[in-house]
């Protein structure tokens, strides 16, 4: 760089920074510029308050147009004091009050709660609302602002009517049946000129926070749901772990119900739900005393001349499948309502063999008036005593095996080398197939049980009769035992041990061990060594139900553990009444009759050999493959 250049660099360095100096502003500017951007920012902040205020009471307009539309329409019937009146029988005290004149309050009797109480409140006003919303031409009606007048009061039935300044009324009419079945009705007098000619539907609303009313609450959570019923048949229902929010129904449905795990809150409309109706289910905290914060909307039939009613039916009771059946011959719409679907048996096969088997076995063992926990002893002996047949077959299937193990292990020798597997089994299935062996009739039997210990698994936690029962050490058959319980919730585990858990738990490693035995005592070569890593995932289930089951009912459980130790009991006797010698003898009977009268192979046999040839004559090309490339 010469020196020109340097020069040239500074004399605009200087120009810069004096231009710089010179046009920076007075501290007169300074001043009146930040007094401007304060001005400016207040005049902005201002203005966003103006606009969220307008915005507010836009909103609050809105949502008082209908209270306000109420009030003018309803003058005479807004204002009065709350009165409560009460039908009841000897299944369901239901409390109405005259503000909104609907239930405000349900207790299910003879019922204890997870208190001590001795009936079980479903639900009170703090908990639960139900709003109609009537839309006319020029007002709106909502009748959750209006009072009521009670007229015709017994304890079935009541009347609350509310009136306008011109004399046109709203009337509900209420008669509780013999059970937990309340029927409703609708109408309105002289106000057909307030509506639309068109207008046919009106808007229910309906809220309720499900209580937690059994000792476990994760449990119970699990089988809380918002339950739906469609008019062309069948049910459905929100996801109980999951939050869902004006989730929509595209079709048609009956009744809508807030199902705890053992009793129910149904609203059934006779004209149905239209199409659209939006349903919410979110669940709860853990100790805020209640499971599900539910809500749905939807529109029903309305008659604004008043000449055909509105009319709905409400369940208030327990969810028991018999009862379900009969309170159904109750209602007076003349449908196939379902109602028992609110006790859920499973999916389409296990609840087949509950519904026609498993429910007949129970309702027949409970009729005989005896302990729950006996009951299901009872009926695992029976489920034993019809599987038996199979059981037997799979375990003579495994004890032909054992004692041909030395003659496979004899005839399998030369087939020890990974790349020799085909061949081995082929070799197997020859033996087996010759002495008149099937592998495969040791696995069937076994698999045929599973449908039954699914179907008990969807059967017991929904059996409303082990709810409150006791057995040995068991306060309730319907949730968890525990032997010891702790504040803080533990990861996985929760915040108790159950015992009838652990017994079930040590009972499966127990009968996993006799099983694992069992299988080695047949496994020929290689299928030995395989075994050890089977006997590790059969050592990791127990653990892996320890927790999936620790909050389960103890009743489930203790099924489980009855069922295995009886399954444990018959293995040993069949063991200690099987002769493995005269077993043998046979079985040589056998491969003399087919040495003389050889059958064709077919079935796995048939498959193996084809396989196995195929695999041989791959082996061969590929040699004669190697040896041109090598000549």
């Amino acid at each position: 760089m010469d020196k020109n250049t340097i020069i040239g660099f500074v004399l605009i360095a200087a120009v810069l920074i004096g231009f710089s100096w010179y046009s920076q502003p007075s501290a007169e500017e300074i001043a009146a510029q930040h007094t401007q951007d304060s001005l400016t920012l207040v005049a902005k902040q201002r203005a966003e308050k103006q606009q969220k205020a307008a915005e507010d009471a836009r909103k609050k307009t809105l949502t008082s147009v209908a209270k306000e539309d109420t009030t003018v329409l309803f003058y005479a019937s807004m204002k009065g004091t709350a009165q409560n009146i009460v039908l009841k029988n000897s299944k369901v005290e239901l409390t109405l009050s005259t503000k909104g004149g609907t239930v405000a309050k349900a207790v299910i009797k003879n019922f204890k709660d997870h208190n001590g109480n001795k009936d079980v409140t479903l639900f009170t006003e703090k908990d639960q609302r139900l709003n109609f919303l009537l839309a006319g031409k020029n007002s709106n009606i909502i009748t959750e602002d209006l009072f009521f007048t009670p007229s015709q009061v017994t304890d079935s039935t009541v009347t609350m009517t509310a009136t306008t300044g011109r004399g046109q009324a709203i009337v509900l009419h209420y008669l509780l049946g013999k059970d937990y079945m309340l029927h409703a009705s609708m109408q309105v007098n002289g106000m057909a000129d307030l509506f639309a000619p068109t207008y046919r539907s009106m808007d229910v609303e309906w809220t309720d926070k499900a209580r937690q009313q059994e000792r476990g609450f994760t449990f119970e959570n699990r089988y809380s749901t918002l339950t739906y019923h469609l008019t062309k048949g069948g049910t459905d229902y929100l996801n109980a772990t999951s939050e869902k929010k004006d989730e929509p129904v595209e079709e048609t449905i009956d009744w809508i119900a807030f199902k705890n795990q053992f009793f129910s809150a149904v609203m059934i409309a006779k004209n149905d739900f239209a199409p659209n109706s939006l349903m919410t289910s979110i669940p709860q905290e853990k100790g805020s005393g209640y499971l599900k914060d539910y809500a749905a909307k939807a529109k029903t039939f309305f008659d604004p001349t008043g000449k055909t009613p509105t009319e709905f039916e409400f369940y208030f009771g327990p969810n028991d499948f018999r009862l379900l059946q009969s309170i159904e011959q109750q209602s007076k719409f003349g449908k196939d309502l379902e109602l028992q679907r609110l006790v859920y048996l499973g999916w389409p096969l296990f609840r087949i063999i509950n519904r026609w088997f498993t429910l007949y076995v129970f309702d027949g063992l409970t009729a005989m008036n005896i302990n729950m926990g006996i009951v299901l002893i009872l009926i695992t002996l029976l489920l034993k005593l019809i599987t038996f047949p199979l059981v037997k077959k799979s375990y003579m299937s495994s004890a032909k095996m054992r004692v041909l193990k030395p003659k496979l292990d004899e005839a399998t020798k030369q087939y020890d080398k990974p790349e020799d597997q085909m061949q081995k089994q082929q070799a197997m299935m020859t033996m087996y197939s010759k002495y008149g062996v099937s592998p495969l009739s040791g696995c069937l039997p076994m698999l045929i049980q599973m449908p039954i210990w699914i179907a008990m698994f969807n059967f017991v936690p929904n059996a409303i009769q082990l709810r409150g029962e006791s057995f040995l050490w068991i306060q309730d058959l319907s949730t968890y035992d525990p032997i010891w319980e702790w504040h803080d919730s533990l990861w996985l585990i929760g915040d108790h041990l159950s015992l009838t858990c652990i017994l079930f738990c040590v009972a499966n490693v127990l009968y996993s061990i006799m099983t694992m035995r069992q299988q080695r005592d047949q496994m020929v070569g290689q299928q030995a060594e395989q075994m050890k890593v089977m006997q590790y995932m059969m050592y990791v289930m127990p653990v892996m139900f320890f927790f999936m089951f620790n909050d389960y009912s103890s009743g489930l459980n203790f099924y489980y553990f009855v069922s295995l130790f009886f399954s444990a009991a018959i293995m040993w006797a069949l063991r200690r009444t099987t002769n493995d010698e005269k077993l043998l003898a046979i079985l040589e009977a056998n491969y003399q009759e087919n040495k003389n009268n050889p059958k064709k192979t077919s079935g796995l046999a048939a498959r193996l050999e084809a396989m196995a040839k195929q695999q041989e004559e791959m082996k061969r090309r590929r040699e004669e493959l190697d040896r041109k490339r090598r000549g």
